[in-house]
């Protein structure tokens, strides 16, 4: 018998407990006075890559029959005119209509960056959560009363997943509904981040925050282990929720999404999309460069989720508090890799666990303390590093070689990573700051639709 118990009062659990129903006729009906909007992020080799292709089409047939939906977005990064070209052939051998291109380094969007940037609001860092952003501003300027997001390289997608997911939502009148799934192929575990990270270290949190009476930090820390895929991509929100929270534009954007809802929302959802498997393409882990792949993408989400409870939960850390947490996740990060190894044999899936353990021990263990030095930085530390080596004639040589200016680019360097880890206004706040963005936006919308 399939699972359908229910965990919490906080989250329902809608699981799939059925392979023949069809609920697209009740989300027709519903759309005849709701607005749902889906937004899809994607690079120009989505469908310029021969092989990226055939996925991204098949999305686009499946979408074609989710007629309930008023607008789809299709956030466009690192393209040209050609390209934008190309897509709108795409668009038009697959039938699908009511298409919005976001052309994000088109002259009409550039122009929507500059003035927000001109009003403090730094977009500089390219990417996924920059482009999600923009297209959230257009959905609320198209009056959606939803907003799904969806993944461009989602190899198994059916419409079937994404009316499930919007269900809750414009039927049921949920806040905010989100899909988990099986990350496997049949043959080996994906989902590396989600295991290996998100989980084991939201279950060193806890104990940490356990043994010190931390509640607050707790209640937290226990709704986001509510959620059986925190990182999925997928979910649909609504529009009076959406324009409340908050954004960042790197990786930790998932985590950072489920915490705004934690804030602000109280009729939460999961949807589990299917029974199958679920694949999309998998990032590489990078252990030598903290700039690249799941290395890169583990810093941010460790810093995203610490930062919120630093700043927004007022969390007190000390110098030891990082030291402790990436021992006591290590420890817990070993105990569920022996659990993976172990549902691996019985599964007879293969299973790296060597790999694993390496993710876990030269990553993600460096990442907790480098990112604990970042958040734990005391004000003065150039100061009094400067005022010693100055003070100090043992420091004479290395000075005249430059330590003291290193010393004050490293704090620069340093103030700019912390800076860049915290969160983008909401929607309605960026209205406040600048009151004609939503009549720029429109004047954007209908120039692209003369075009």
């Amino acid at each position: 018998m399939s699972e359908y118990s229910q965990k919490s009062t906080k989250i329902t659990n809608f699981y799939k407990l059925s392979e023949e129903t069809d609920i697209l006729d009740e989300l027709i009906q519903h759309s005849r006075w709701k607005k749902p909007v889906l937004v899809i992020p994607a690079l120009a080799s989505e469908f310029t890559d021969p092989e990226n292709r055939p996925v991204f089409e098949n999305i686009l047939r499946e979408l074609k029959g989710a007629t309930y939906l008023n607008d789809i977005i299709i956030g466009l990064d690192a393209a040209t005119q050609e390209d934008v070209d190309l897509l709108k052939e795409i668009f038009c051998e697959i039938g699908l209509e009511k298409v919005l291109i976001q052309w994000n380094d088109g002259p009409h969007f550039k122009r929507l960056y500059k003035l927000l940037e001109s009003a403090g609001i730094d977009l500089s860092e390219r990417g996924k959560g920059r482009n999600v952003f923009m297209s959230f501003g257009v959905a609320i300027v198209l009056s959606a009363t939803s907003v799904g997001l969806l993944d461009a390289d989602i190899k198994t997608f059916k419409r079937r997943q994404l009316d499930r997911l919007f269900f809750p939502v414009e039927v049921f009148n949920y806040q905010f509904s989100k899909a988990y799934y099986a990350r496997s192929d049949g043959r080996q575990f994906f989902g590396r981040v989600k295991r290996l990270l998100v989980d084991p270290l939201l279950i060193a949190l806890k104990r940490k925050f356990t043994d010190a009476g931390e509640e607050k930090m707790l209640r937290v820390i226990d709704f986001l282990l509510l959620f059986n895929y925190q990182l999925s991509g997928e979910f649909v929100i609504d529009t009076e929720l959406l324009q409340r929270i908050k954004y960042t534009l790197n990786w930790g954007v998932e985590i950072l999404t489920l915490i705004e809802v934690y804030r602000k929302a109280n009729q939460i959802a999961q949807v589990e999309f299917t029974k199958g498997y679920f694949d999309h393409k998998h990032q590489k882990i990078s252990v030598s460069d903290a700039d690249k792949g799941l290395h890169r993408m583990s810093t941010d989400i460790i810093a995203t989720l610490l930062n919120a409870l630093v700043i927004e939960e007022g969390l007190e850390i000390s110098n030891h508090f990082f030291r402790d947490l990436a021992l006591t996740y290590q420890s817990v990060a070993e105990e569920l890799i022996k659990k993976y190894a172990e549902n691996a044999r019985l599964n007879a899936l293969s299973y790296d666990r060597d790999l694993e353990e390496t993710f876990v021990n030269e990553v993600i263990t460096d990442a907790i303390i480098n990112v604990g030095e970042l958040l734990n930085v005391p004000q003065n530390v150039s100061g009094m590093f400067l005022r010693y080596t100055a003070m100090s004639p043992e420091f004479d040589e290395f000075n005249r070689l430059g330590l003291q200016k290193a010393i004050m680019e490293k704090e620069k360097r340093m103030k700019q990573e912390y800076r860049s880890a915290r969160d983008l206004p909401s929607w309605e706040r960026i209205e406040e700051k600048i009151p004609g963005i939503r009549d720029q936006i429109i004047n954007v919308i209908e120039e692209l639709k003369k075009e």
